[in-house]
């Protein structure tokens, strides 16, 4: 697959793909993700305890890192995961990885969020028209910020269709702190519906941008829709693909 041979060839930051269906959507989806990005869990009873053990397994694995460091992960994640779940997202998934270098550790993370929306009655549901209308509130959002305005595009997916694209730097505020974030969200029309999916992915790495948006990209390029598929097709997939 394309896209996958292109994830893994990127940067360190990439791994193989796997497949992951989703069950939990209305139109039955799936993605594929790099083996090294993991299941956010966005469950309020459980949610910080597992990002604690998943982040504190990685730190073990690699070079060390100030105590501060880890805990300011272990927030951050945890407040991606709190917002996912506050939106309503169909799932979460991160990865983090630390290198060596010559400074001192090099951290690299990166989160993809999947959510479901409902064009606004009254609005037009045309994705020419939510493209451009997002070009230009980038372009207004951007104004006196010395930020870039970010880019919008309209794309084909190799197996969900027409899409579109937004990129872009933005601060996110993190305990009182904005942090520039790279940001890019594509948007596919749920197919027979008036509603669109949703790939939001980012990475605090700005340096690294465009290597994190050529994965985001396999990403996002990996979707599929079986609108055909019915409650007990789903399970039958996902038991398939967990070995059941």
């Amino acid at each position: 697959m394309t896209e996958e041979r292109r994830a893994e060839g990127n940067s360190a930051m990439s791994e193989p793909t796997t497949e992951q269906p989703e069950a939990a959507a209305p139109a039955e989806y799936s993605l594929r993700f790099p083996d090294s990005w993991w299941h956010l869990d966005l469950d309020p009873s459980t949610r910080d305890a597992s990002i604690r053990r998943r982040i504190e397994a990685q730190v073990e694995k690699s070079p060390q890192l100030p105590r501060e460091r880890v805990d300011g992960l272990i927030r951050n994640t945890r407040r991606i995961a709190r917002e996912a779940h506050a939106q309503g997202a169909l799932r979460a998934s991160g990865m983090i990885r630390i290198l060596r270098a010559g400074s001192g550790p090099l951290v690299l993370s990166a989160t993809t969020v999947v959510l479901r929306i409902t064009v606004p009655e009254g609005e037009s549901e045309d994705l020419a028209d939510l493209v451009m209308a997002a070009g230009v509130q980038l372009g207004t959002e951007a104004e006196g910020t010395g930020l870039p305005p970010g880019e919008v595009e309209l794309v084909e997916l190799p197996h969900a269709g027409a899409a579109g694209r937004i990129s872009r730097v933005e601060d996110v505020d993190y305990q009182g702190k904005r942090v520039p974030t790279a940001v890019r969200h594509t948007l596919v029309p749920v197919p027979h519906t008036h509603d669109y999916l949703v790939i939001a992915s980012s990475t605090p790495n700005v340096d690294l941008a465009e290597q994190f948006y050529e994965v985001f990209d396999a990403i996002a390029e990996s979707l599929r829709f079986d609108v055909q598929a019915d409650t007990s097709d789903a399970a039958d997939t996902t038991d398939a693909a967990q070995g059941k």
